[in-house]
């Protein structure tokens, strides 16, 4: 056997191992055998601060003196235990440490040594300057293994050892069945059914009166045992399919169907609407199923192992350390986690309020007192319900699914949705009456890929709102009681609703049918939450009844029945438990003044936290949705954030630049609950008097005022006509004028652990091992009309292009060209994405036509007409369901996604002295709210809100200064970023698009380069950075621009009061005329 196949063995017995379960075991193998470094393992050792074990299985990888890396572990490590016995006062110990572990290093650095050696001398240990911000135990060290995280990493002698091979479950066991398998067919007489009880010797078949049992009647060579480690049944045919009720049953059933929880079968919850197989088209490549092995149950995949090589503990996986407390001013009653900003956390009180805050800094960056927005126009009971009692509470809040906008419902009849814009913004969008008394639970759906908000109440129904307009949609009415939750869902385009009431009822509802579907009975009548895991495949409730007993179940989807029971609740829970689920694998409920945890796989309780002490009853709990943070309601009117591991090097590389930090807040901040006026956070001036004498333009004219990156490229290419960064944010794409793309990747290292893109490192320019490129087909196209054009994926998996030609589907990973479709004439000029469905784009046409084009069935679906010449710029809000397009005719359409309609239409102000030819090129994007869009084109920027249709905010170009190129919002919408043809770039603030900073050509530019004619031709925002954006330019060249780290920021912005007027009284102009005197 070679020393590869030796190799390969021993990662299959640490298989085997880990599906036995014998723990211990795997360990020791993997530090013998030096193959296998487990991370998680190694973490819950320093966790526990089990040194001596530490160093023990390090030892297997590396030794004290192999390199710097090495060295550097075992100083951290010997010095946290060092410290540690310091702490706990046991003077004899460290002096232990200090001579048998840490005086290896003295050799090495003496003065270093010293210093540790001096700690002994001191009554505390933080007086020494360099520990002062030593806490305790409980938070060095997790501080402390993510430095350990990145020095392993980083160190050679792990490489490839931290990840563990993909190998097939069970893939030793299946070895040997085919071992055995081919000792039988070797038989002489092959018997048919042998049985084989011993693998210390070769089979053979003997005679009718061996001692061997006959094997079942499944032709298996092994049989299985009752476990989950047995082995794998070999046998042709696996066990017949469960017959099952479909969901078009009870659809078509014009009675209400009413179940026992106990039932064995009947009513299916979520079987599929359509069971037969449909053709696979764009969209659904961008989730890719597997077909599971029947009898071979599911296992957790870990970050980098395979997932039978799950060796560490489960709770490993749980946010445990106590990272940040917040004190909210009222009792916390509801809390949601912002889906993409996952340190932004959301609260609403038993007083009304809602508070934003910002957890890395423990910040709350805004704050909200209950009011009715317009009570002239609110009904009358909800305006007797606010005269008898004006006490409101929040029931509940939550953030939409790409949370531009987030719901608040109260304990008065009305929810309130606010949009979000990033910062300290929140604005007001919509107020709706919606149900008489409580409004006890809201939820978001995208049923028909229209945006709707779902609430239910104590007037016993549910109730379907649009987002856009609040126009209700549907009312659901069934319950004999107050409603209690919500839950929305779909599967196979079959969208309903699960609503629970407190008189322990669970009712399915399906939208188009407009009637009770499902009615169930909770386990003990429990008034009970409803939510399904994070990939939307296992169904979960929670709840209390009224004697106090609580009940978590998961149930059987298919039959309606529950599937596993959940132990380990107080017998007498008080208030009804909060639950919540995270990472598809874990459970979790506030009940007896602690927080419960199961694995989803386990009805054994798996731990139990008390986040050390000061939690009510029944704590109100909620995840992040990475799972690494979880926030608890505390006592005191506290929110204690527990963290994992990830957790806290998230709060720590966020804390760094918060919201707050980073920006100037309009209005009062709380941190902590102690309140201080704008004066004391904001920067101080020179001179208070007049900021706006003082303030300055900020002018980046040289390479050391800012960060620059210029992106390499071997390829030659023209002038890059495109440019887009990754959905991710790790990867550059650009499109040149001779029809080649260009994609550029940053990889992970030791100074970029995120992977995404940044300045202070090159990225690798993405070419396939076939060497091809992707390149747009030219057959055609007249190289005088080309306009070139695309749009990527949202999962970064396709780019649609075109350069006057066919339109292209490239395949990102490979670069090969799926399809071609759409032959010139007419050209495509602009292609775009539906928001909700990657089947289906958007193509504007050379014509003036925009096509609504289906990949799936390669048809055009609609023809919108409207505009006079070509279109110039798409783009989709999937928050109003529309489509904004504009034209080389200085038209702006905005057109309805339901119907393809028509809905209205403006003309670009063109500014005098200009001819129309200069409003030819106008491009579009949303704002991060989905309601306002930014129309750009080389003589103005303006910002419309899309409602109206009304220009709010208008930047125009001075007539000698140069024509605009290209514009685009930041991540945040915060700034707008804009190129010019005399090379320079603005940034603007896109709240008034007062100018804050200029970065002239020369400061990106090389000194030996003539920037006569050369100027950014595109811009491009980086997606999860404000303060990042990358121009392509007219040298066919890709640069990353970014602030200095010590600024963080591109320049002030010009002082406003909070009324929107300048600093020095005067009122903003809506309209704003450049010169080429800058301003200050």
């Amino acid at each position: 056997m070679t020393s590869s196949l030796s190799r390969d063995l021993v990662f299959l017995i640490l298989q085997f191992l880990d599906e036995e379960k014998f723990k211990e075991t795997i360990h020791k193998l993997e530090q013998e055998s030096g193959l296998f470094f487990s991370v998680k393992y190694f973490e819950d050792l320093v966790l526990s601060g089990k040194w001596d074990e530490v160093e023990k299985y390090l030892s297997g990888f590396t030794r004290v003196d192999d390199n710097r890396y090495s060295m550097k572990i075992y100083f951290e490590i010997r010095k946290q235990k060092y410290l540690e016995a310091l702490d706990r006062n046991e003077r004899g110990k460290a002096v232990d440490i200090l001579v048998k572990d840490l005086k290896v290093f003295a050799s090495f650095n003496e003065d270093l040594f010293k210093e540790i050696t001096q700690l002994l001398t001191l009554e505390n240990f933080r007086e020494n300057d360099q520990l002062s911000s030593y806490r305790d135990t409980k938070t060095a060290r997790p501080l402390m293994l993510v430095e350990l995280k990145k020095l392993i990493e980083a160190n050679p002698l792990f490489r490839d050892k931290l990840e563990f091979p993909n190998i097939k479950g069970s893939r030793l066991r299946m070895l040997i069945n085919q071992s055995l398998n081919w000792q039988h067919s070797l038989c002489t007489n092959p018997r048919p059914n042998p049985d084989i009880k011993t693998l210390f010797v070769d089979h053979n078949c003997r005679n009718a009166n061996d001692p061997y049992a006959q094997l079942t009647a499944s032709n298996q060579l092994i049989s299985p045992v009752a476990k989950s480690g047995s082995f794998l049944p070999m046998g042709a045919h696996g066990p017949s399919a469960a017959v099952q009720i479909p969901l078009t049953a009870w659809m078509s059933t014009s009675s209400m169907i009413t179940r026992p929880v106990a039932s064995g079968g009947g009513t299916s919850f979520l079987t599929p609407l359509h069971s037969a197989a449909m053709t696979k088209g764009l969209g659904d490549l961008d989730i890719m199923t597997k077909t599971r092995i029947s009898g071979v149950p599911d296992r957790i995949m870990l970050p980098g192992k395979n997932p039978g090589q799950n060796h560490c503990s489960a709770t490993d996986e749980l946010p445990k350390t106590v990272a940040r407390t917040l004190t909210q001013g009222s009792v916390p009653t509801s809390m949601d986690f912002h889906p993409v900003q996952q340190t932004l956390l959301l609260v609403g009180t038993h007083a009304g309020d809602i508070s934003l805050w910002e957890v890395s800094s423990a910040e709350k960056v805004v704050s909200r007192n209950f009011q009715v927005w317009n009570i002239g126009a609110s009904s009358m009971s909800l305006k007797a319900a606010l005269t008898k009692d004006p006490c409101v509470s929040v029931k509940c809040l939550l953030w939409s699914p790409d949370g531009s906008l987030f719901g608040v419902a109260y304990s008065k009849q009305i929810v309130q949705l606010y949009t979000y814009h990033g910062s300290h913004e929140i604005r007001q969008h919509l107020e709706i009456d919606a149900h008489i008394g409580s409004v006890n639970d809201i939820a978001f759906s995208n049923h028909n890929k229209q945006l709707s908000v779902i609430t239910c109440g104590d007037d016993r129904t549910i109730k379907v709102w649009d987002v856009a307009t609040g126009t209700k949609l549907y009312t659901f009415e069934g319950h004999m009681d107050a409603v209690h939750s919500v839950c929305p869902h779909s599967k196979d385009n079959v969208h309903f609703v699960f609503s629970t009431s407190v008189d322990g009822k669970i009712k399915a509802w399906l939208y188009d049918m407009m009637g009770l579907r499902v009615d169930y009975n909770a386990p003990g009548q429990s008034c009970s939450t409803m939510a399904y895991s994070a990939d939307g495949k296992r169904l979960f409730s929670c709840g209390t009844n009224k004697e106090g007993e609580s009940h978590m179940v998961e149930w059987n989807e298919n039959e309606g029945t529950v599937k596993r029971t959940y132990r380990g609740f107080h017998k007498r829970s008080l208030g009804v438990v909060q639950f919540d689920t995270t990472k598809n694998r874990f459970l979790a409920a506030g009940d007896d003044y602690s927080i419960k945890f199961w694995d989803m796989d386990n009805s054994s309780l798996l731990t139990t936290i008390d986040t050390e002490g000061g939690l009510p009853a029944s704590p109100r709990i909620r995840f992040n949705k990475e799972g690494t943070l979880l926030a608890v309601s505390a006592n005191e009117n506290r929110i204690k954030i527990l963290a994992t591991v990830d957790g806290i090097m998230l709060l720590c590389s966020n804390e760094s630049h918060s919201l707050i930090a980073s920006r100037i807040a309009p209005e009062t901040v709380t941190k902590n609950g102690d309140s201080r006026n704008q004066e004391d956070v904001k920067p101080r001036l020179t001179e208070e008097v007049n900021p706006v004498k003082n303030w300055k333009l900020t002018e980046i004219s040289k390479p050391s005022q800012l960060r620059t990156l210029r992106l390499s490229a071997h390829v030659k290419t023209d002038k890059i006509s495109r440019l887009i960064y990754t959905n991710s944010g790790n990867g550059i794409l650009a499109l040149a004028l001779n029809a080649i793309h260009l994609y550029w990747k940053w990889p992970r290292s030791e100074v970029n652990l995120s992977g995404k893109a940044t300045s202070k490192v090159a990225p690798q320019l993405v070419q396939p091992a076939s060497g091809i490129l992707m390149t747009n087909d030219l057959a055609g196209a007249k190289p005088e009309d080309v306009v070139p054009c695309f749009a990527l994926s949202k999962n970064d998996s396709y780019v649609m292009s075109t350069s006057g030609g066919k339109i292209s589907l490239f395949n990102m990973m490979t670069f090969k060209t799926m399809t071609t479709f759409m032959e010139p004439p007419p050209a495509s000029t602009y292609l775009a994405f539906h928001p909700q469905d990657n089947n289906i784009i958007a193509v504007g046409m050379d014509d003036s036509t925009i096509h609504i084009y289906n990949i799936r069935t390669d048809e055009a679906k609609n023809k919108l007409k409207g505009h006079s010449k070509r279109v110039t710029g798409l783009a989709f809000s999937h928050v109003l369901n529309i489509l904004v397009s504009s034209g080389a005719d200085a038209q702006i359409i905005i057109w309805s996604c339901d119907g393809w309609e028509r809905q209205k239409s403006a003309f670009s102000h063109i500014p005098s002295g200009r001819t129309p030819a200069a409003a030819s090129d106008t491009q579009v994007q949303f704002h991060h709210d989905q309601i306002h869009f930014l129309a750009v084109n080389e003589t103005q920027l303006a910002i419309y809100d899309s409602m109206k249709l009304e220009c709010e905010k208008q930047w125009v170009v001075g007539e000698s200064s140069a024509p605009i190129s290209h514009a685009a919002f930041s991540c945040d919408s915060q700034l707008v970023y804009s190129s010019f043809v005399d090379g320079s770039v603005r940034i603007f603030n896109a709240s008034n698009l007062q100018l804050r900073c200029r970065v002239d050509s020369s400061a990106y530019l090389p000194s030996d380069v003539s920037s006569a004619a050369i100027y950014p031709r595109v811009i491009a925002a980086h997606p999860q950075e404000p303060n990042q954006f990358a121009i392509g330019l007219t040298d066919s060249s890709v640069h990353v621009l970014e602030p200095l780290e010590s600024e963080n920021k591109w320049g002030l912005p010009y002082p406003t009061h909070e009324n929107g007027s300048a600093s020095n009284g005067r009122p903003l102009s809506a309209v704003v005329v450049a010169s080429d005197q800058h301003q200050g």
